[in-house]
């Protein structure tokens, strides 16, 4: 036999070979699937031993995988989903509504939609059981695609160059859920807030307050559409120090309504609505067929409801 004639490969093996991938050591893909060193050891040898073919090689103190432990690596998430997928549908037929999710999403949501997901999913099904990482959008669709993660809660600005549900989620499955409305912060009296919607180009000689070189993309964007380029005197991606420095007066700067909403509004600070156009998309990021795991499709589902709830004015 030869691992391309009868392969005897089962979703635990998969999830062996693909941890140690994620963590370059037996030991770490013992400490992440929650098994002792030996144990792995042994099942990754009894898998060796069934496709006759090694699956590991010793680089000094530690390990690699062979070309044949990257090509079992590489089907891993996809495998393993659509196994998941099978028992969660298994499960339904016998009216079972338990499963563990693991949930990635981006800083804004961590005190605001999560918080209430998670309280809707203990009252709602309470045998439904969700770990929680932050990690911004480009983090967060690399953990779905690396099986890291179940669900990824991420964002897009319109016209974003490097949008991370481009090609980097080629494979996955991809869905706006809602809207992010982005906001104008200012100091209190400041001209621009008189309106509903501030004129951005009224803001050319302003300096202005940026989050970090990967972040600031749409700011620019936004800037150059109104004519000019901001200068950028400060920068920062804490949400309370933007409202701080805006406050006493030293810039002016752009917040979604989430990262907003994350605290009360400081004293000196007023907040004034960008067009809809400039809003930014809310997704969600799973493998293909993950919601057909009923513990994945009700955290979907409750995660829809709590965005446009969240994100309304």
């Amino acid at each position: 036999m030869t691992v391309f004639d009868d392969p005897d490969i089962d979703a635990q093996a998969l999830r062996v070979v693909k941890a140690i991938a994620d963590e370059g050591s037996i030991t770490g893909a013992a400490a992440v699937l929650g098994y002792s060193q030996p144990a792995i050891s042994q099942q990754l040898k009894r898998l060796e031993q069934r496709l006759e073919v090694p699956l590991v090689e010793r680089v000094g103190r530690s390990v690699r995988l062979t070309e044949a432990g990257r090509i079992l690596a590489r089907h891993a998430p996809a495998v393993t989903t659509a196994l998941d997928a099978a028992a969660g549908e298994l499960a339904e037929l016998r009216g079972l509504r338990a499963g563990r999710v693991r949930l990635v999403g981006f800083p804004s949501a961590s005190p605001t939609i999560v918080p209430r997901l998670l309280a809707e999913l203990d009252t709602a099904h309470a045998g439904v059981v969700v770990t929680y990482l932050e990690a911004e959008p480009p983090e967060a669709v690399e953990a779905v695609r690396e099986d890291r993660a179940d669900i990824a809660l991420t964002f897009s600005y319109p016209g974003d160059r490097d949008d991370p549900h481009g090609p980097s989620a080629r494979g996955l499955s991809v869905e706006g859920i809602g809207s992010d409305d982005l906001l104008m912060v200012l100091p209190a009296g400041h001209p621009a807030a008189s309106g509903r919607h501030v004129d951005v180009a009224s803001l050319a000689g302003e300096k202005w307050i940026a989050g970090c070189p990967r972040c600031r993309g749409h700011l620019l964007q936004l800037c150059a559409r109104a004519g000019f380029e901001p200068h950028i005197a400060f920068e920062t991606d804490n949400a309370v120090a933007v409202e701080g420095l805006v406050a006493q007066g030293i810039g002016v700067a752009t917040l979604p309504r989430l990262a907003a909403a994350s605290f009360p509004l400081l004293p000196g600070v007023v907040t004034v609505p960008l067009p809809p156009a400039e809003a930014r998309t809310i997704h969600v990021v799973t493998a293909h067929g993950a919601d057909r795991v009923p513990a994945i499709r009700v955290t979907l589902a409750a995660i829809t409801r709590l965005v446009a709830d969240e994100a309304a004015p």
